[in-house]
């Protein structure tokens, strides 16, 4: 986008002095005018050819053309101004997401799973200088979306996430942080990060959660744990209706803080605890504000000077009204 600017605006103070210029004008040519003293006028038909009353154009003339040589010395000039941006410290970040059946729980709403997908989204858009993927667990882990800086496909991937019956029910925290660190253990990035949301306790899984932590910090990976659910009882589903839904019912929410504060210390991180949805929310740009990435501005400017054309423009002016002064207006005083 051009924009238009001056090189040197200090110049426009000169226009201040055109009106004085313009009282000088009008006393020099009062006290050059002659008078005469008659008795009566009364004999005499005043008039005043086209050519006198045009005269006093001279003087616009010089008084415009001063205006464009102030212009000109204010330097004006478009600028069109680029910019290119550029990571000079990468982040690779995982999240590792519970998607056992406790996530449709309705304590957040409409559910714990649909409340973390519309924060995740949110998360995705607001890194777009970093590479993210996507791992989802219950009893077991797969990685969803490896780890790319294509952001259509992990939104993508973030919205098709659900409670998965292929997966065996239950919550393998150790599975699903293991399977994060296999994402990343061969990551170049200066910083690599993994975001942990499970809403309860370790049941499942070959791996205990203690040796996937250690793991992650053995690779230079910090890990956020966040775990999810309010404080007290919620909306569980607990068996299937006959139309294929879920049946819900009040039960306690349980969720291994110990575990979670404990995999957050071994590995630099963080735990939060998400007990609504703004909660959910704020931890999420809480831990975009911890991990920063640095960027690189690069601005390019290219100037098109205009100063020219209004020289130009007072050349003419002047050799205009030196013409007329020294040919039509000759003779005039």
């Amino acid at each position: 986008m051009k924009e238009v600017s001056f090189l040197n605006p200090e110049f426009f103070w000169l226009f201040l002095l055109l009106p004085a210029i313009v009282l000088w004008q009008l006393w020099k040519r009062k006290q050059q005018s002659p008078t005469l003293k008659i008795s009566s006028v009364k004999g005499f038909k005043a008039q005043k050819s086209l050519l006198a009353k045009l005269k006093q154009f001279l003087f616009v003339l010089r008084l415009l053309a001063l205006s464009s040589l102030i212009i000109a010395m204010a330097r004006p000039r478009k600028v069109d101004i680029s910019s290119q941006t550029k990571s000079t410290k990468g982040i690779d970040i995982v999240m590792a997401i519970d998607v056992s059946g406790s996530m449709l729980a309705k304590d957040l709403k409409p559910n714990r799973m649909e409340a973390l997908k519309k924060v995740a989204e949110n998360f995705v858009e607001g890194r777009p200088n970093d590479r993210i993927g996507i791992v989802v667990y219950a009893s077991e882990a797969y990685t969803k979306t490896p780890v790319t800086s294509d952001k259509a496909i992990i939104q993508e991937a973030i919205q098709s996430i659900k409670y998965d019956n292929v997966l065996q029910d239950g919550t393998g925290i150790g599975m699903g942080l293991t399977t994060a660190v296999n994402r990343l253990k061969d990551s170049k990035a200066k910083s690599k990060v993994i975001i942990l949301l499970t809403d309860g306790v370790n049941n499942a899984g070959f791996i205990e959660p203690e040796t996937a932590s250690q793991i992650a910090r053995e690779y230079g990976i910090k890990v956020y744990t966040i775990g999810i659910g309010t404080n007290g009882n919620a909306m569980f589903p607990y068996a299937y209706a006959p139309n294929g839904g879920f049946l819900f019912r009040m039960m306690p929410v349980e969720i291994d803080v110990n575990l979670l504060q404990t995999i957050a210390r071994n590995t630099g991180g963080k735990y939060f605890r998400a007990s609504s949805n703004s909660k959910l929310e704020s931890i999420y740009k809480e831990i975009n504000k911890l991990e920063t990435t640095e960027i690189q501005e690069l601005k390019f400017y290219d100037y098109d000077e205009k100063y020219r054309l209004f020289v130009w423009i007072a050349g003419i002016l002047v050799l205009i009204e030196f013409g007329l002064r020294n040919t039509i207006y000759r003779s005039f005083i």
